[in-house]
């Protein structure tokens, strides 16, 4: 049992992609501004992004390696469990030495060798999922976690926890409020025209490229706007290969391989077109930005297009399925929203409606009542 003027010693979990990552740094950083944390521990995959991002930041990166569940039931599923096996054991190690208080769960395959090993050991553990259809680890684990966050109503219906708050997406503090006209400045683009950023996440979306590509020209010419693109960094070579000098030349036109400042390009922007991930959603909303989502088609549980309905329902956001995004589908959505300044602020308006602004306090004050 621990003594109650012992510092708390806290392991975040979760990998794979960005959405699962920044939440746990967004808390990982909160827990480290406060008296009563000693130490932030990371578990995750060391050949996966988690390890790079994490290396920033002031936590103990303790690795684990895990695969994700593979489809067909055949040696696949035989090393996948056995690699399972040997991290829970791993985790069990970790948590011998390391003596965590609580453990904070984000979600993907390589945050369930950390959270099995808890259950194990009574260890406390909260979940975060930020999905409208939860994850398969935060589904099997959620009845014996201390606490649930979710980032949408709809997940409640899947999750067995009995504790589930609906406090949105912990988001690091980058994302205050910064000068748009500066911002637009700093990237040789001009403070006063109408601002569309297009992003497919770190590894691009060839759909949303190939409907950029075929109208950018004649929105530019026909709305007097300026575009920032973002093409993915294993697409942009590629991409800028196959469009028009007109267009790669155009001084209205900013395509960029990756964003590196997030939080510096949506301050530029007046409309985003891009993929559904609910961390991106979450940005959206505290940004208080209109969006065109096209949801990744083969999303686990096609949970990006549960996630791109759910802001559509609100107002918020309108959604293209990737099927449907093309040149001409998107350059008619984009005419229709520039040229309707009124639903553009309706639409402004209930992002800021459905932003949650506190979540990263919120939640951490919840995984530290729970290790107390």
């Amino acid at each position: 049992m621990r003594q109650d003027n012992k510092k708390l010693n806290v392991v975040l979990t979760g990998g794979g992609t960005g959405g699962h990552i920044y939440p746990a740094i967004a808390v990982g950083r909160e827990l480290l501004t406060r008296d009563d944390v000693e130490k932030v521990y990371y578990i995750g995959n060391p050949e996966k992004l988690e390890k790079t991002i994490t290396e920033k930041e002031d936590f103990e990166f303790l690795p684990v390696k895990v695969s994700g569940l593979p489809k067909k039931k055949d040696f696949a599923l035989v090393k996948c469990l056995f690699e399972l096996g040997v991290s829970v054991i791993k985790c069990l190690g970790y948590f011998k030495k390391i003596h965590p208080d609580c453990i904070l769960g984000t979600g993907g395959y390589v945050s369930a060798p950390a959270l099995i090993a808890a259950k194990i050991t009574g260890i406390p553990y909260m979940l975060h999922d930020s999905d409208a259809i939860p994850g398969i680890v935060s589904r099997k684990m959620s009845s014996s976690a201390k606490a649930m966050n979710i980032s949408f109503e709809e997940a409640k219906k899947y999750l067995k926890a009995k504790n589930i708050g609906v406090n949105g997406n912990p988001l690091r503090s980058e994302f205050n409020a910064l000068d748009k006209k500066v911002s637009l400045k700093s990237l040789n683009l001009s403070p006063d025209k109408f601002t569309i950023l297009v992003m497919g996440g770190s590894q691009g979306a060839k759909s949303i490229n190939a409907a950029i590509a075929a109208c950018a020209q004649e929105l530019i010419e026909e709305l007097n706007i300026q575009i920032i693109h973002q093409t993915g960094l294993k697409n942009y070579e590629e991409y800028m290969d196959g469009i028009s000098s007109e267009l790669r030349n155009n001084p209205s036109y900013l395509p960029k391989a990756y964003l590196d400042n997030m939080p510096m390009y949506l301050s530029c922007a007046d409309l985003v077109i891009a993929r559904a991930g609910s961390l991106s959603l979450s940005e959206f909303n505290l940004s208080g930005l209109p969006s065109i989502l096209v949801p990744y088609p083969h999303a686990a549980n096609n949970h990006q297009y549960h996630n791109a309905m759910a802001l559509e329902k609100a107002g918020a956001a309108v959604c293209l399925e990737d099927n449907l995004c093309d040149g001409d589908n998107l350059r008619e959505i984009v005419n229709n929203l520039v040229n309707d300044k009124e639903r553009l602020q309706s639409m402004k308006e209930a992002n800021l409606k459905l932003a949650k602004p506190d979540a990263t306090k919120k939640i951490t004050d919840i995984l530290v009542s729970i290790a107390k």
